[in-house]
């Protein structure tokens, strides 16, 4: 069953709505739906049905799923353009046996270096590490992509357990951020983290210098200050951090990927070892659904299906992520790094031409917000984008549960609406019983159409707890590389970002006024004697 003909099989279904499925199957919420442990994954809001979902589980069976998953646990190179192991997953294997790459088993290093963090978070936690002034009371990590978007949405998702020192995030080489960060700290109470595997990343280590000037000249000690979180010891020990606060990780680790290990250093120190145990914890148990479900009960393979289903069958162009959860304020973000960096592809695996659309547009805001702002486009506009919500059934606050109450009342409504829809009848009697007549009456009512039919999925949990966040972190990343691999691309390469990296380094001369710009374009050439003439 190829592309091709799952895109004849959705053509005889055109016609279909999502109602009339429901209509027809009384039970089609329990039948299109997956589940581990207590997360539920429900798919029945869209317009896959039993033939449908068939035809998408063949494609893992023609696509060798199965032994490529096998291949990536085992430790085999499966990134091939970079002849690298793809082993995020032991980071997270607290109990399950060795893995070897190259013969050779990584789980006494993982499982010592995780060790080291957590003696290293409850030190700095409980002042035995401290800064010339006193205890830490503020933690900066400094990294950017993988080493930022990973540690700082996993420190707001967890924040009802953040009871160690406050942390902030530095990633972006404009000075303005990190002048507002640390404006606001101590120079002599703050712990800086330099994450940086090779620590030449030249946003982060100009933002770390930065730091050690700012710290040198503000009374603290960079000496027992600052901490890395990189393989370059070389490099860390000639910026002054010593071997006991460097912390690092193999190069089977992808940035993208690397939250689980060294690079969660951050959120540790704020939630304590054991909450990010339980992380830890809750990825792993994602592991095993995905090793051990059946294709149609496996959550990472099911909402990899849908994702087929929505990109690549019926060519919806972008995936909205909407999380109703404000701690969850970065997961689209994070999402998006992690679809659109895996699989924004458009050569295959064997170096040919991608034969089809790569990877949607991944976006999103948390609920209700997003109500406000882009669900008018959602709702009504002209393309459709199907929406994944994810929803806890409580929250952590219960003086408050009649807020958490609305927030899932919205959620539930909102998928809800997005498939019934409202009909120019039904929108008509309404404006009828505002007393709107003739042609008035039937201009109001085309407004107020909702076309409906509009896919969406669901991802509902108890409350988001450490092992929570494990399970959905996990659950994405093993989604993308479910998706990787129907595809017939790499997932874990990412060439597509280092042409803009070479042209910076050139440019820095040119824009520093150092070298001319002669054999630029006009355009660059013309901004950068722009800028230059407008310089202070």
């Amino acid at each position: 069953m190829h592309l091709d003909a799952l895109k004849t099989l959705a053509q005889t279904k055109s016609d279909r709505r999502i109602p009339d499925l429901f209509a027809t199957d009384a039970n089609r919420a329990e039948v299109f739906s997956a589940s581990t442990g207590d997360v539920v994954f429900d798919y029945s809001k869209t317009q896959i049905d039993d033939e449908v979902r068939s035809a998408l589980i063949q494609l893992c069976a023609e696509a060798g799923l199965a032994s490529r998953r096998d291949a990536m646990f085992a430790g085999e190179k499966i990134n091939e353009t970079e002849g690298r192991a793809v082993l995020h997953t032991a980071l997270r294997n607290l109990d399950g046996g060795p893995v070897e790459v190259d013969g050779q088993d990584v789980m006494p290093e993982v499982l010592d270096t995780l060790q080291r963090m957590r003696v290293f978070a409850e030190e700095v936690r409980g002042g035995a590490i401290a800064g010339a002034g006193s205890n830490f009371t503020d933690v900066v990590n400094i990294g950017i992509g993988g080493s930022d978007l990973g540690p700082v949405m996993a420190t707001l998702a967890l924040a009802p357990y953040h009871d160690g020192p406050r942390v902030h995030y530095v990633s972006n080489v404009d000075g303005a951020h990190i002048a507002d960060t640390l404006r606001q700290l101590d120079p002599t109470r703050t712990l800086v983290i330099v994450a940086s595997k090779t620590f030449t990343t030249i946003e982060t280590m100009t933002n770390a210098r930065t730091a050690r000037a700012w710290m040198s000249e503000g009374g603290g000690d960079p000496s027992r200050q600052f901490a890395a979180v990189s393989s370059a010891l070389d490099k860390t020990k000639a910026f002054g951090i010593p071997e006991a606060h460097v912390f690092g990780f193999s190069d089977w680790v992808g940035g993208r990927y690397s939250v689980w290990g060294p690079v969660g250093l951050p959120v540790m120190i704020a939630v304590g070892s054991n909450a990010f145990d339980a992380f830890l914890r809750g990825g792993q148990a994602m592991d095993l659904h995905f090793r051990s479900a059946d294709w149609d009960e496996n959550m990472p393979v099911m909402l990899a299906l849908v994702g087929i289903w929505h990109r690549q069958v019926l060519g919806h162009t972008s995936r909205a992520v909407l999380p109703y959860d404000q701690r969850l304020l970065r997961l689209p973000a994070y999402f998006q790094q992690l679809e659109m960096e895996s699989n924004g592809k458009s050569v295959a695996m064997d170096g040919s031409t991608l034969a089809m659309p790569s990877g949607p547009v991944v976006w999103g805001e948390p609920g209700t917000n997003g109500q406000h702002a882009f669900y008018q486009l959602i709702h009504q506009g002209t393309d459709v984008i199907p929406c994944e919500f994810m929803v806890a059934a409580e929250g952590h606050e219960p003086e408050l549960t009649h807020h958490h109450r609305l927030l899932l009342a919205n959620c539930l409504a909102q998928s809800e609406a997005l498939m019934r829809g409202r009909s120019f009848e039904e929108a008509r009697q309404r404006m009828a019983q505002q007393g709107y007549l003739g042609d008035e009456l039937d201009r109001q009512a085309r407004h107020r159409v909702f076309p409906g039919n509009r896919p969406s999925t669901t991802l509902i949990y108890p409350k988001l707890t450490p092992f929570v966040l494990g399970q959905i972190i996990a659950l994405y990343e093993h989604r993308v590389f479910v998706e990787g691999v129907l595809l017939g691309i790499n997932s874990f390469d990412q060439w597509g970002v280092e042409l803009g990296k070479e042209l910076a380094n050139s440019l820095g001369p040119i824009v520093d006024g150092e070298e001319s710009a002669e054999g630029k374009d006009g355009s660059t050439a013309a901004l950068v004697a722009y800028a230059l003439k407008h310089r202070d």
